[in-house]
């Protein structure tokens, strides 16, 4: 039952903000889907924690300026959202923190090794956060699970590590 991938079902709205992608659509032939992690508790409670799909795209850079523009229409008071480039059989290509009209994206690990470390201090923040949610510490351990998160976000598939990487050396 749990080795089965959970559909990703392209959603018209993520939280209240309608999606606007000139260039991209909802259409599930095209590889890339961008996509908005659903994190809030109320999310975790009812099964809705599979990430929205804001909308699909032909090529990577389509969908990284698809993270970019949307983006632009964050609130600049608005907390940071974590999205994400899947490809068609859903493994994370590249992900990255949007806020303040810019994406800052997470460099992908390089290796297995790389990746084991990554995991581990993922854990351990996400153990501290629950310890300072116990002291009800709210905003350290929401900023403890952020960082947790920006962490896994560079868990790139090691199908796309190297692509990734290059991808960002050329958008830099």
């Amino acid at each position: 039952m749990f080795d089965l991938p959970l559909p990703i079902h392209p959603n018209a709205y993520a939280r209240g903000v309608p999606p606007h992608f000139p260039s991209g659509d909802t259409d599930p032939s095209h590889p890339f889907a961008l996509t908005l992690s659903r994190r809030a508790p109320a999310d975790l409670m009812s099964g809705r924690a599979a990430p929205l799909v804001l909308a699909c795209f032909a090529t990577l850079a389509e969908a990284m300026q698809g993270a970019i523009d949307h983006a632009e229409r964050i609130a600049p008071d608005a907390a940071p959202q974590l999205l994400a480039i899947l490809d068609r059989e859903e493994r994370l290509v590249l992900a990255g923190a949007a806020s303040d009209h810019a994406v800052a994206w997470c460099h992908p690990v390089t290796s297995a090794v790389e990746a084991r470390g990554v995991v581990t201090e993922a854990s351990q923040l996400r153990a501290q956060a629950v310890r300072a949610a116990d002291w009800r510490e709210t905003d350290l351990a929401q900023r403890l699970r952020h960082r947790a998160d920006l962490l896994d976000a560079r868990l790139v598939d090691p199908l796309w590590r190297a692509f990734a990487a290059r991808a960002l050396q050329v958008a830099a």
